[in-house]
């Protein structure tokens, strides 16, 4: 009975174990987008977001990302951009965070304090984004291709071919 108690315990702290964030992106966060930080406009908020990388700017001391925001998953990786979406900001990191690796499109997810709100360089149109001081950054890997048409698998009919001289599978 206590080894069967045991077992059950050890499945549920591992199955809960694989349903949390990253530990470096861990941590009691205030769950705001960055257009609704825009909107209530309060430097000093702890926050978690992510989205995909749309410039790399490194400059003396510290790399600051010119993002787009998208929702989380649970795991904090950033989802599918919404039409929506949840806004422009910039996190800017203390160090060196080289351009080649943390190229456009990558999916990145920063957790830090809103530092303030700045303009974009590109325009005058008085939108503000916000900028987050960074204290972490986690550049996720690259998700393979899945062909949209076949979720499931590489193939429509996976056994088709089997036993016909179709050793690849």
């Amino acid at each position: 009975m206590k080894l069967r108690l045991l077992a059950v315990s050890a499945f549920a702290s591992l199955a809960c174990a694989c349903t949390t964030v990253p530990a470096p992106l861990q941590g009691e966060v205030v769950d705001i987008s960055p257009a609704q930080a825009r909107q209530a406009g309060r430097p000093g908020l702890p926050v978690r977001w992510g989205g995909r990388i749309v410039a790399t700017r490194p400059s003396g001391d510290r790399t600051c990302f010119d993002m787009i925001g998208s929702e989380l998953s649970v795991y904090g990786r950033p989802r599918h951009m919404a039409d929506d979406g949840s806004g422009r900001f910039v996190a800017c990191s203390a160090g060196y965070y080289d351009p080649a690796i943390y190229l456009k499109n990558r999916e990145l997810t920063v957790i830090g304090r809103i530092e303030g709100f700045e303009a974009p360089s590109y325009g005058a149109y008085g939108y503000q984004r916000p900028r987050v001081a960074a204290d972490s950054v986690h550049l996720w890997p690259e998700a393979p291709y899945q062909d949209p048409r076949y979720p499931y698998s590489k193939r429509p009919w996976p056994w088709i071919g089997w036993g016909w001289g179709d050793n690849r599978y």
